[in-house]
């Protein structure tokens, strides 16, 4: 017989047991815990998660599971609809009580609210919270109601409507893990069956000399930033050469660490008041909840223009080879192709030039975005549902708050302005590492480039055909014209 009553909390993108208000609620009904992480590829809407993201996963799990182990409770996995593993886990374990931290995306809300339904239906609490923004969007709403469109309003609106909350404490213990039946507990799924690590070829070293996946990784990473590179952050985090920025988006991703957390040990660090570098990395989470507020509104985000009059821009079909020059670093513009390497064996991009490179390709070559946000979900470890997505639309022009269609960033330009001595380059472009500070910029210059690729594209024609076919869209449909 399983236990009279239990409780189950539902982990999804909030793999921490600190500043985890699911996981504390059922820390305070001290009954028997079944803590479960579902794999759901199945439910309608849901996107499956690329290469990079599923390895980091992979990781994450295994520390949380340890965690957990640790605190009394254990970590049961299960694939498949969530709703039905739901509510098979109930029946087996007598739950009373299911718990979890609320989710931004459309489809994901569905998922939940069908779970709220059911559980209302068999008299069972259902009950979220709010872990994993600082400012949920139907908080924040224009004098009119409606949601911003623009970033610095929206930052504003946040920031002078109260301090976020301060982080849930660490539970000392967690109560013992629910009976199911006969059995000691709920049967988990191996970790191992689901295949989240790549086969053969394993593309994973790089990853695993970068980060440390899980809870623990992500205090670290938190606190080297703030040790340091948060004190230059302003300057710092456009340089792609120095270890100037936090480096935090993958676990603030998968929600092992909190924004709340995040918020208030820059509170404590930095007391009196905040120099203009702390202030500039703070708005970098503003940014993220802005993103956010965008693919609530927008549930299609990914897969549609946020600006409809870009549904008639003339993208231009690229061939498998233009693609996969792009993809593989082989542009022949260094900034752009050391910015894909450093994706391919790291999982991560530096911001400056994940702009250069998301420029380039929707342009200089004028790819439509989908591409280029199709190839970072599958690439970058901290590839999300909102920022993915409202980062490429921003670069190409068809998204909020977006970059001007004619401001094209030239990869040259940015090179020799961000990385002027070549470090970047160097590290992960090898076969230019003995050019001179001067030639390493443009390589195509000299008679012998080692092997490195020609140029795909002429960045004066490229910029040009950019511009004509912009200038084109507001000729057929009224967009206001370049200055």
């Amino acid at each position: 017989m399983a236990s009279p009553e239990s409780s189950i909390v539902w982990l999804r993108d909030d793999l921490r047991i600190e500043d985890n208000p699911a996981l504390s609620r059922a820390a305070g009904l001290g009954l028997p815990l079944t803590v479960v992480y579902i794999l759901d590829e199945e439910s309608e809407g849901l996107r499956p998660l690329g290469g990079a993201a599923r390895w980091w996963l992979h990781h994450s799990l295994v520390s949380l599971s340890a965690a957990l182990t640790e605190a009394g409770s254990a970590l049961i996995l299960r694939r498949g609809p969530a709703a039905q593993v739901l509510r098979s886990l109930a029946e087996e374990t007598g739950a009373r009580h299911v718990l979890w931290n609320r989710r931004y995306g459309g489809p994901e809300r569905a998922v939940d609210a069908g779970v709220k339904d059911w559980a209302a239906e068999n008299g069972i609490e259902a009950a979220s919270f709010q872990a994993n923004l600082l400012f949920e969007p139907w908080t924040v709403t224009t004098g009119s109601g409606g949601p911003y469109k623009v970033f610095t309003p929206f930052w504003r609106a946040c920031t002078s409507s109260g301090e976020p909350r301060h982080p849930h404490e660490r539970p000392d213990s967690l109560p013992a893990p629910a009976r199911a039946g006969s059995k000691k507990h709920a049967m988990s799924e191996d970790l191992a069956d689901w295949s989240l690590l790549p086969g053969s070829p394993d593309w994973s070293g790089g990853l695993a000399d970068t980060w440390e996946p899980g809870e623990p990784g992500a205090h670290h990473r938190l606190e080297d930033f703030l040790d340091g590179p948060v004190l230059e952050y302003g300057t710092g985090r456009d340089v792609p050469g120095v270890e100037g920025t936090s480096r935090l988006s993958p676990h603030l991703r998968f929600g092992e660490i909190s924004p709340f957390t995040v918020w208030h040990e820059l509170r404590r660090r930095f007391p009196r008041q905040e120099s203009a570098d702390v202030g500039i990395f703070r708005s970098e989470l503003g940014w993220r909840e802005f993103c956010w507020q965008l693919l609530y509104v927008n549930p299609q985000l990914a897969t549609r223009n946020y600006r409809p009059e870009f549904d008639r821009f003339e993208w231009q079909p690229l061939t498998r080879g233009e693609l996969a020059s792009w993809q593989q670093g082989h542009t022949g513009y260094p900034l752009v192709d050391a910015g894909m390497r450093q994706l391919w064996q790291t999982g991560w991009m530096h911001n400056r030039v994940r702009m250069a490179a998301a420029s380039f390709l929707v342009k200089n070559l004028l790819a439509d975005w989908r591409l280029g946000e199709a190839w970072f979900w599958d690439t970058l470890v901290d590839a999300d549902a909102a920022s993915n997505p409202a980062n490429w639309q921003w670069v190409a022009g068809s998204g909020a708050d977006a970059s001007p269609y004619f401001r094209i960033f030239n990869p040259v330009t940015q090179s020799k302005k961000f990385d002027a001595e070549g470090r970047y380059l160097r590290e992960f472009i090898p076969e230019l590492a003995h050019l001179d500070l001067r030639s390493i910029h443009e390589p195509w210059k000299l008679p012998d480039t080692n092997g490195y690729p020609a140029p795909v594209v002429g960045l004066p024609e490229s910029r040009e055909r950019a511009l004509a076919t912009y200038r084109k869209l507001k000729d057929t449909l009224g967009v206001p014209a370049p200055d």
